[in-house]
């Protein structure tokens, strides 16, 4: 286990994950064809051709997916209850096949849950090429163990 507790997160603290993703066209094809997702932008060439792009664009909610895997071990892994949401989604510069991606996440906001035995923290995640233009951004809210109520 490697993530943080509730109190081990402080507020303005950017973690910036070691792990980075080049994503290939293999890896678009699977996510789309396992979500069902069968938009030509991301799986037609000739299409995507013809497009401002002028290539195929890897999946938003792939990329989106792929950085909250990459964050995990440095926040959340074995000291989660939930992830409860994800807000204010942004993919402002579209991700290629060959992209290499990179993660950091910052915390925004923590509290305490009422009955005091967990906590809720708020992290922004951006998602940056390895041109370190920003391909995606979001919200993450998660529902986080303190150290004394976490099962031994």
């Amino acid at each position: 286990m490697t993530g943080l507790y509730y109190e081990e997160f402080t507020v303005g603290e950017t973690i910036e994950h070691e792990r980075r993703r080049t994503i290939s066209e293999s890896d678009n094809q699977r996510f789309c064809d396992m979500t069902m997702n069968q938009q030509p932008l991301h799986l037609d060439a000739e299409f995507a051709g013809e497009t401002q792009f002028d290539e195929r664009l890897v999946n938003g909610l792939y990329t989106m997916s792929l950085a909250v895997g990459i964050s995990i071990p440095e926040t959340t892994d074995g000291t989660i209850v939930a992830n409860l949401s994800y807000d204010d989604v942004e993919h402002p510069n579209p991700v290629f096949h060959g992209d290499t991606i990179r993660v950091q996440s910052t915390v925004t906001d923590k509290r305490e849950t009422s009955d005091g035995e967990r906590g809720i923290v708020t992290m922004r995640v951006e998602v940056h090429n390895q041109d370190d233009d920003l391909v995606c951004e979001f919200e993450r809210t998660v529902l986080s163990l303190k150290r004394e109520h976490a099962e031994a």
